[in-house]
């Protein structure tokens, strides 16, 4: 069912509002008053009107001065306007115009020419409205393959955005679940589908949460960005919110009917190749956010040697930390596509 158009009349003149809101609820409209440019925008505030009819010479805020502050908000520009004036000479119509009025009407208003001026003004404002809800659900079918690290280059800089890749300090998280194949045995897939966006979800919310940016999601795990200005405060950061996901896939295993899930976990800091790559398909264009290099690469090998319920980070993370948390060295391992041997370490909790 629809509702009826709400129109805000402001007159300082009584008997002409009790008249006009007499005419425009006969018509069908709802209608709301105020007596001054003031209390006009504090109605709007609250009453949000679809067309506001809006009266020149008032106190304490006139009708100009009230119109300029409507149309200087983005909040509310887009609500028509419709000056009813005595004032009718060419100078105060381009005071209304530099005012941002979208029509006139000069009192006494005639009610066939009211009725037909808010019926176009109506009309207009449903038609930019219609078009403007359109184009906010084409971005945000299109924002979805735009990851937040990129929207935010963008937003800071929409002219000219900062996408290309550059050398920074981050700390690279891997999340994997354990024994993956294993349920794809036992379970049925649209189940396990179920079971791991579940799961997924309250882990991808915490890492937003935290500041993190989402590289990719595959079937089983996904890779994640932790930035700062600080480079401890990222990789505490980055520490904080992998143990947070270990406690969280706890608290989900106690709630959840279906069989259990582990993860494991790689965690490396350090200096990497950061950015955003644009992926030109033959259906379209896909973005992605990383960060490449051996701290990437070093992450990675971590994660696939993690086994359930563990976090292993490299040496650089263990030196950052300090002495915040309790660090169980597991020894020095040449890892697979690694020249090197490497120590690695396990991240049992904060001290």
């Amino acid at each position: 069912m629809l509702h009826p158009s709400k129109i805000l009349i402001v007159d300082d003149d009584p008997f002409d509002v009790d008249l006009l809101e007499l005419e425009l609820e006969d018509l069908g409209y709802a209608t709301v008053s105020a007596s001054n440019g003031r209390e006009a925008l504090e109605k709007v505030a609250v009453e949000a009107p679809d067309l506001i009819l809006l009266d020149v010479m008032m106190p304490i805020m006139d009708g100009l001065t009230a119109c300029r502050l409507l149309k200087e908000d983005d909040e509310t520009r887009l609500i028509p306007i419709v000056f009813m004036t005595g004032l009718d000479s060419l100078d105060d119509r381009i005071k209304g115009i530099e005012a941002g009025a979208d029509d006139f009407l000069t009192k006494p208003v005639q009610q066939r020419e009211l009725l037909a001026r808010m019926q176009t003004t109506l009309r207009l404002k449903q038609t930019v409205e219609g078009k403007l809800s359109a184009l906010r659900q084409t971005n945000d079918h299109f924002a979805k393959f735009v990851p937040e690290a990129v929207k935010r280059l963008v937003a800071a800089n929409p002219e000219a955005p900062a996408l290309a890749k550059h050398v920074q300090d981050v700390s690279v998280l891997f999340l994997d679940i354990t024994g993956y194949t294993r349920l794809c045995e036992q379970l049925p897939l649209e189940v396990l589908n179920r079971l791991v966006e579940r799961y997924f979800s309250t882990f991808l919310d915490r890492i937003y949460a935290a500041g993190g940016d989402i590289n990719e999601t595959a079937g089983d795990g996904f890779m994640a960005i932790f930035q700062a200005a600080d480079v401890q405060t990222h990789t505490v950061t980055a520490v904080e919110t992998a143990l947070a996901l270990l406690g969280a896939t706890e608290a989900l295993n106690h709630t959840n009917s279906m069989p259990p899930l582990a993860i494991h976990m790689g965690l490396n800091s350090g200096l990497a190749l950061v950015g955003s790559t644009r992926f030109e398909g033959a259906h379209g264009t896909r973005w992605t956010f990383t960060a490449s290099g051996p701290v990437t690469n070093l992450a990675a090998r971590l994660a696939a040697t993690a086994q359930a319920g563990q976090l292993l980070v490299g040496p650089e993370t263990v030196r950052r930390l300090g002495n915040r948390y309790q660090v169980e060295r597991l020894g020095c391992e040449h890892l697979k596509n690694l020249a090197q041997a490497v120590d690695i370490y396990r991240v049992l909790g904060p001290v």
